[in-house]
């Protein structure tokens, strides 16, 4: 797909039921969300490098280093989810691209706007996502 013009949304559009599903003004709309989140994101995990190398220092308390060492692995497995969840967005914004953006992977139906809108990297309709839960919830159990 060649790489179009931008388009400007109007102030506070959301995208609705009485439009054509994922047309540009909708793609333009989860895109520039999508690419909000990123950048918060990023900017949260520079502020965390930032203050993990500030906490370096040597604590002569060992209580105080076992509290630092604790929210240190609790920060850095907070970094790794959303690590993950970057490559999440970064596919989902690949959909945009390839049109296939807001259509459930498993059924091809299209997935509810409130949910897009809630959950910008969600990959399968409410329904679906419920049956895949309830599959894992039964396997689980065994």
């Amino acid at each position: 797909m060649m790489e179009s013009e931008p388009i400007e949304l109007p102030a506070g559009y959301m995208p609705s039921d009485d439009e054509p599903f994922m047309n540009e003004r909708q793609k333009e709309y989860f895109r520039l969300k999508l690419l909000a989140w990123k950048e918060d994101i990023l900017r949260e995990s520079k502020s965390t490098l930032t203050n993990l190398q500030e906490d370096m220092g040597a604590l002569p308390d060992i209580a105080d280093r076992a509290s630092t060492e604790t929210d240190r692995s609790l920060e850095l497995r907070a970094r790794d989810r959303q690590r993950k969840l970057i490559s999440k967005i970064d596919s989902a914004l690949r959909r945009i691209e390839d049109d296939s953006y807001g259509y459930c992977e498993e059924t091809g139906e299209p997935i509810s706007l409130a949910r897009l809108d809630a959950r910008p990297v969600a990959t399968l309709s409410l329904e679906a996502q419920e049956r895949h839960e309830r599959k894992e919830r039964v396997h689980r159990d065994d």
